[in-house]
């Protein structure tokens, strides 16, 4: 039997600092632009760690000290491209034998500008809720929010 896999969700945004400042509040500050109410902490989201290399872990902190895995560093390449293993299940829990994938690339405008680019692929591993993750992650509660909160900063 052959299966549809679902498609990628793709988003972009364009703001005004230059690859490398994009790339540095993305990777670097995830903390101060991702969504508070996006946590998996008891006590609410303090801050967003991503380490910076290949193989790095990329967690959240909850106010109380407690940390919550959200995957890898798959790649990271400063100032063009950021990939990760997100490893959120279709649950919203961490599953270390989970994997779909997020990249991110950051790419120069003429006017000094970036436009960053992100696709969330491999969303079949969700299985049977593939559809309804893609659509939860496809929505302004999804990845649309949390880049336009991210460009909020970057403005």
């Amino acid at each position: 039997m052959h299966r549809i896999e679902p498609a990628p969700v793709l988003k972009s945004v364009t703001v005004s600092a230059p690859p490398e400042r994009a790339f540095e509040i993305f990777a670097t500050q995830m903390g101060d632009w991702w969504l508070k109410t996006h946590s998996l902490t008891a006590s609410g989201q303090k801050t967003i760690v991503v380490e910076p290399r290949a193989g790095g872990r990329w967690y959240e902190i909850g106010v109380s000290g407690e940390e919550r895995e959200w995957g890898r560093v798959l790649a990271y390449e400063p100032p063009k491209r950021i990939l990760f293993a997100w490893q959120l299940n279709a649950d919203w829990t961490f599953d270390p034998e989970f994997r779909t994938e997020v990249e991110v690339t950051f790419e120069p405008t003429a006017d000094g500008g970036t436009t960053v680019r992100l696709e969330h692929r491999n969303l079949a591993n969700y299985g049977a809720k593939a559809e309804e993750a893609r659509r939860a992650l496809d929505s302004e509660g999804g990845w649309a929010g949390l880049l336009a909160a991210f460009a909020a900063r970057a403005a």
